[in-house]
């Protein structure tokens, strides 16, 4: 029995996801891949995992309904099933919750968080395996709704009163998190970082980099959308984002102190949105802050922010290659960029 490896099915279309899960779980357990949900459901006739990990959006059948499946099977239903996927919203999260996920992890992610997580779904309390704990885990999935839409409720109450006392315009949405998330796991892994980022809470701090150019929801339009170069005075209105977004994120802080997680996410999201536009030789706004005077998130995001500004198409200009997008943060060492994370963005940047 020492021996006994436990069996981990990871369900994905995507190759590159299944080649980091395994990659991410193949020292600790036995990893079986499987490139789609029907396929899946084949190999469970020969084959039972102590877990499985399956993606929600794949051709033929969806995660949901592959799951729908399961529970209906007297054979499969207590196979616990983690959602891995790049769908983060709470309305994705809670739906997958309510069909019988046991966790539902975002993609990209840490590898030591995804270990960890896994970890805990195959551990016991008290001799009894955690997903046997039907009527345990519909009370999580009770609390964990009630939180997040709490949580969202208060979100949601900050933004009407901030869109209420400015223009009411659309924000555009980037995906910071897309980038940050192998400099992260990068970074986690060099001695030179590792006693920061033991800190961080790698998991919210990615959910929170999302909301670094809030303040952009009542930036107008006409300046977020124009096809030519912004006026001084555009760009001046432009900037406000970053003290407006601070501001809005401030608001949520005071209204949202019982919950650890929420204050750690708002807490992140302060410092990327606050930061995000200084840069190492000053020259950056709001501040002008020089070098490690600026958080090492805020610089970390620099970077990630325009990596996805230069990659995503704009009513100004197309998205950028890969190659390109590289090219010229290497350009911006020492300059717009701290020097040392754009030697992590190097080392990390042949994943585009």
């Amino acid at each position: 029995m020492e021996n006994y490896r436990k069996l981990i099915m990871v369900v994905d279309d995507s190759i590159s996801a299944l080649l980091v899960a395994k990659d991410a779980l193949s020292d600790a357990y036995k990893v079986m891949t499987v490139p789609s949900a029907l396929k899946m459901l084949e190999m469970l006739e020969r084959h039972t995992p102590d877990l499985i990990l399956l993606d929600v959006v794949m051709p033929e059948m969806s995660g949901y309904e592959a799951i729908k499946i399961l529970k209906k099977n007297p054979r499969t239903k207590k196979i616990p099933v983690i959602f891995l996927t790049a769908m983060n919203g709470v309305d994705n999260e809670i739906e997958g919750l309510n069909l019988g996920a046991v966790d539902y992890i975002t993609k990209p992610f840490l590898p030591s968080v995804f270990r960890k997580r896994v970890a805990i779904q195959l551990s016991a309390e008290s001799g009894i395996a955690l997903f046997n704990h039907d009527d345990c885990l519909q009370d999580r999935v009770t609390a964990r709704t009630k939180s997040i839409l709490g949580f969202q409720s208060k979100f949601l109450k900050a933004i009407v009163e901030l869109v209420e006392g400015g223009n009411g315009y659309r924000i555009e949405s980037g995906r910071p998190q897309h980038c940050l998330g192998p400099l992260l796991s990068r970074m986690n892994s060099m001695d030179s970082y590792k006693e920061q980022t033991a800190m961080w809470d790698a998991e919210i701090l990615l959910y929170s980099s999302q909301l670094h150019d809030v303040g952009k929801i009542i930036t107008p339009n006409s300046i977020l959308k124009k096809p030519g170069k912004l006026t001084v005075n555009e760009f001046d209105e432009m900037k406000s984002h970053v003290p407006l977004g601070v501001g809005f994120i401030k608001k949520l802080e005071e209204e949202n102190e019982d919950d650890d997680d929420d204050i750690r996410f708002l807490q992140y999201a302060e410092i990327f949105a606050g930061f995000h536009h200084e840069r190492w030789d000053g020259s950056g706004y709001p501040n002008g802050l020089m070098g490690e005077n600026i958080p090492l998130l805020g610089r970390l995001m620099a970077i990630a922010d325009v990596y996805e500004a230069l990659t995503s198409e704009r009513p100004y200009k197309k998205a950028f290659p890969h190659n390109d997008a590289v090219r010229i943060i290497l350009e911006g060492r020492g300059k717009h960029f701290d020097p040392a994370l754009v030697d992590v963005f190097e080392q990390v940047a042949d994943r585009p």
